[in-house]
């Protein structure tokens, strides 16, 4: 039998650098051995430093967040506050003793059946029945008519006129979205803005059914009654009113 030597039972220098590099822990003659592993100097502090830097990052996240979330509220409050009319940030300036019912304002919630208020009731007849007929129909459909402005006084548009005049900064542009009291169809009761969204919508599709039809391309809630349209379609839109050959 071959008797093994000391030297040989050893491993070899060689082999415990083999095992030493390839293994972090790993057991040698003295027990088992940790290898730590030793940062550079100055290490510690700049992971400190980047630590501190996310943090900073994440808060300003937070307060970018905010900082959105309160501009869209005060964006829904100024629409809040111009709902009764369809041109947007027209209406909120005019004077409390024109801005009533008695000149057509509309609360929020009025719908073409509210023949109470003036603002309804003074609409063509005509109108008001095709806009009753297509509320039940769309009702049908899960949608809720809202008539956001109707018949108006003269004093009442004048005042419109002149808040667009002062939010757009030149009559010029104030008229691509309010008529003179002289023009305006609703003035005569030949108009009606119709809301939410998805009311004007559903109408943009089916009104044409029951002779409505969108006017002007950038006023989408607007209908005036076209008696021809259920067999001939609504007529090609206008841009704004500038184009309109009545508003001249």
């Amino acid at each position: 039998m071959t008797t093994r030597t000391a030297a040989s039972a050893q491993p070899s220098t060689d082999r415990l650098g083999a095992i030493d590099h390839q293994d972090p822990l790993h057991h040698t003659e003295a027990g088992p051995r940790s290898t730590i592993r030793r940062e550079p100097a100055g290490a510690c502090r700049v992971g400190f430093t980047q630590r501190r830097l996310g943090a900073v990052q994440r808060g300003l996240g937070v307060v970018a967040v905010g900082i959105g979330l309160a501009v869209l509220l005060v964006a829904a409050l100024a629409g809040c506050a111009v709902s009764q009319t369809g041109e947007p940030g027209v209406g909120a300036s005019i004077d409390a003793d024109v801005r009533d019912t008695d000149n057509g304002a509309l609360p929020d919630d009025a719908r073409i059946t509210d023949t109470e208020l003036p603002g309804i009731a003074g609409l063509d007849a005509d109108l008001r029945a095709a806009v009753t007929a297509a509320a039940e129909s769309a009702r049908l459909d899960g949608v809720t008519f809202t008539v956001n402005s109707g018949w108006r006084s003269a004093a009442y548009q004048a005042g419109l006129l002149d808040d667009a005049v002062s939010n757009y900064g030149s009559k010029a542009e104030a008229a691509r979205w309010v008529a003179t009291p002289e023009t305006s169809p609703h003035v005569s009761g030949d108009a009606v803005d119709i809301g939410p969204m998805d009311a004007s919508s559903w109408l943009a599709q089916h009104g044409a059914d029951f002779g409505l039809c969108q006017i002007y391309g950038n006023e989408a809630w607007h209908y005036e009654l076209r008696p021809a349209a259920p067999t001939d379609g609504c007529p090609h839109q206008y841009a704004d009113p500038t184009e309109d050959p009545r508003m001249r």
